[in-house]
């Protein structure tokens, strides 16, 4: 039986239109952000309430208030998933729009809002969280701001 290919990874094919693969690179990216702060959070939690398992893990992913500001994040890869599986193919404004979008989340300062603030201090705390938004930064950089729509 042949595996059928992840409807939100590049296809290899016609499907993969720059704007495809613009919209494919931001939640790769994403994604790899989401596990480097997760990591960041987890060590933080471990620290003063001891070791986890992946379940307990789960369960204060979706409940504990230390890592709720991480929920933005997943909220937007969800976003791209429904985009980059859909019938109708992406355009470039469904490329524009969610990078715009995230360069806005993911400038991160001291006088933003909870998500900015908290993003600001990760980027402190961990290299490797830096080494991630760095990856961002660059996919932003290989992107036009919209001066119209700002």
């Amino acid at each position: 039986m042949a595996k059928s290919k992840d409807p939100y990874a590049n296809q290899g094919d016609n499907r993969d239109t720059p704007a495809r693969q613009k919209l494919v690179a931001l939640r790769q990216a994403l994604l790899r952000l989401h596990k480097t702060l997760l990591e960041m959070e987890r060590r933080d939690y471990e620290k003063i309430h001891g070791v986890v398992n992946a379940g307990e893990l789960f369960r204060l992913v979706v409940d504990d208030p230390q890592f709720a500001w991480l929920h933005n994040i997943s909220e937007f890869v969800v976003r791209i998933d429904e985009t980059l599986a859909s019938d109708q193919g992406v355009a470039e404004e469904d490329a524009r729009v969610p990078i715009e979008l995230a360069r806005k989340l993911f400038a991160p300062t001291e006088t933003g809002d909870g998500f900015q603030k908290q993003y600001f201090y990760a980027i402190q705390r961990d290299p490797a969280v830096v080494m991630e938004h760095a990856v961002l930064a660059r996919l932003f950089n290989n992107e036009r701001p919209d001066l119209e729509h700002d």
